[in-house]
């Protein structure tokens, strides 16, 4: 199978990360639901094993593998994936869907806070990436997606960590994506404000005010309305059909489109397109 032809999920191994929730829960039944067997990492065993238990006893014919594995760790990595090789050495799929949020401006994060975001955000898909490529490239008509974010196209003020670590892993997998061109197919996804727990998990600065944490992740929160069940839809999709690049969510659309027209501006631009925006975001959570 060339990976220019649709990409086959029925016998497919996918190894995803940050399966315990959220986009990465939804990408797990979805995979399964199409056939895939599934190598599912996260740091939240319960969690985990919980999504994994669901999959068997609605999918009892596909295997089901879970690894306990803390991104942040980034010494052990090279073993989590020598182990998940070792024991599936054909990989059709990989998913770097792991990701944490940190909020608070550029002189609030310090430098061990915005080290401890990057190594999970950027440096833990690197070295997975490194390390499972070549069984990629074993696999014909493989697949590797990455999960950049509406901040890897867009970067407001109080996200410039987090927008940093996004912006990376765009650019990673642009340039992996023309340099695997006819051996590997590549996605990168840049989700808007699709409905999960980031906002409430997301770490704040040490010094932060409280009120400004609580009003930050209020404000981040209000956004988040696009179901992560149609988000895992549409990226499955966008591997379906060998898709480079994907916005998810209307969310992800106008300020795509606006950094575009006005790169250097775009942000006053966005800020007075917010009540539109806002507006939006209410409609998708009443529909």
């Amino acid at each position: 199978m060339s990976p220019s032809a649709p990409f086959r999920f029925p016998g497919a191994t996918a190894v995803l990360t940050g399966a315990a929730g959220g986009i990465g829960e939804q990408l797990a039944h979805g995979l399964a639901a199409r056939g895939a067997h599934l190598v599912l990492l996260d740091r939240d065993e319960p969690g985990l094993e919980g999504v994994a238990g669901t999959i068997r006893r609605r999918h009892p014919e596909v295997r089901v593998r879970t690894v306990v594995a803390d991104l942040a760790e980034l010494s052990a990595l090279p073993g989590v994936a020598d182990r998940i090789l070792a024991e599936h050495p054909r990989i059709d799929l990989l998913v770097n869907n792991a990701g944490v949020a940190l909020g608070g401006t550029f002189e609030q994060v310090s430098a061990e806070e915005f080290d401890w975001l990057m190594d999970i955000n950027f440096r833990a898909p690197v070295i997975l990436t490194r390390r499972l490529l070549p069984a990629l490239l074993a696999t014909p008509g493989s697949h590797l997606v990455n999960l950049s974010s509406l901040f890897g196209l867009i970067a407001p003020p109080g996200q410039v960590a987090y927008s940093a670590s996004k912006y990376a892993v765009r650019g990673f997998t642009e340039g992996l994506r023309h340099e695997l061109t006819g051996r590997v197919g590549v996605t990168v996804v840049h989700p808007g404000g699709v409905r999960t727990r980031i906002a409430e998990s997301a770490r704040t600065p040490a010094g932060t005010p409280a009120e400004q944490a609580a009003a930050g992740r209020e404000s981040f929160a209000a956004l988040l309305s696009y179901p992560a069940e149609r988000a895992a839809a549409d990226i499955l999709e966008a591997v379906e059909r060998r898709r480079g690049r994907l916005l998810v969510a209307p969310s992800a659309v106008l300020p795509d489109l606006a950094a575009r027209l006005f790169p250097g501006t775009y942000w006053p631009v966005l800020q007075r397109a917010r009540p539109l925006l806002q507006r939006l975001s209410r409609r998708r959570r009443r529909a």
